[in-house]
């Protein structure tokens, strides 16, 4: 995440939110798209691999577990207390760990074979400085790698929440509350990528199951673990409890109490330099 998201992620990630993220949200939606990705990796070829907005490491995990013992994998994000979690939850593991601005990056050009960003790039206000950055850090041929959410109405555990926690916030509605869900436009995704110095570019739209095993944990991440909850909390810290029960009992209705699976779909974009 950038730190000209500087407030997007520094801020609404912090506290309490990482923890909760990265036991409810981190299986529920996470998880399957972290697989997805390292999949698609060919890691033969690999000595340098650069994974901007590790978030709490899930998808660093599968990194360091695909790639060879002697290529280095940097792990960055922008939120201290994300990476803490992710330091924690990683421990051992051969991973340099970076706080880093991803429309600075502070590599020389030409010195990286693979950028990852799993759900990172959203929250970048300038997307082709951000491109632009892994374009000049990547060797010619190196690979971009990132995800990014499809829309919300296709997300269908998010959406539930989302509609609830609507109904308490004040117009206009923050930022943040649409930031995640707001990249999903294919066209517009590989005119900026071809503007920060792209070809080869691939965007396909996949679609899986959010699994989580209950919907009162489903509930409990939704409402604690997203960067929404500070919002609601300088309104009414009362109301986090009502949307949590509101959001459990939603879940319920749809997808049953236990385990609840709900739809959920992103974008996966490769593209080379």
């Amino acid at each position: 995440m950038s730190e000209n998201s500087n407030s997007n992620s520094t801020v609404f990630y912090r506290g309490s939110i990482p923890r909760h993220y990265d036991e409810y949200l981190g299986p529920m939606f996470f998880e399957p798209y972290a697989i997805e990705v390292a999949r698609r990796i060919d890691h033969s070829s690999i000595d340098i691999a650069l994974e901007l907005a590790c978030g709490t490491g899930r998808v660093t995990r599968h990194l360091r577990n695909i790639l060879p013992a002697s290529s280095k994998l940097i792990a960055s994000d922008i939120s201290s207390d994300m990476l803490a979690i992710a330091k924690e939850n990683l421990q051992g593991l051969d991973i340099d760990w970076e706080i880093l601005n991803i429309q600075r990056l502070p590599f020389a050009d030409g010195s990286i074979d693979l950028v990852v960003c799993c759900f990172g790039y959203m929250f970048s206000p300038d997307k082709v400085k951000a491109y632009s950055e892994a374009h000049r850090a990547l060797k010619p041929g190196g690979l971009l790698l990132f995800t990014t959410w499809d829309k919300l109405e296709n997300n269908e555990a998010s959406y539930a929440y989302r509609m609830i926690a609507k109904k308490y916030l004040t117009e206009p509605i923050p930022e943040i509350f649409k930031l995640a869900y707001a990249m999903h436009d294919i066209e517009e995704i590989r005119r900026d990528l071809d503007s920060a110095g792209f070809d080869q570019i691939s965007i396909e739209k996949i679609n899986k199951i959010s699994v989580s095993s209950s919907a009162k944990e489903a509930a409990i991440g939704l409402a604690r673990g997203g960067a929404i909850y500070n919002e609601i909390m300088k309104r009414n810290p009362a109301w986090v409890d009502e949307i949590e029960e509101q959001v459990e009992h939603d879940l319920t209705q749809k997808y049953g109490a236990a385990p609840v699976e709900a739809p959920m779909s992103a974008l996966i974009i490769e593209a080379r330099k």
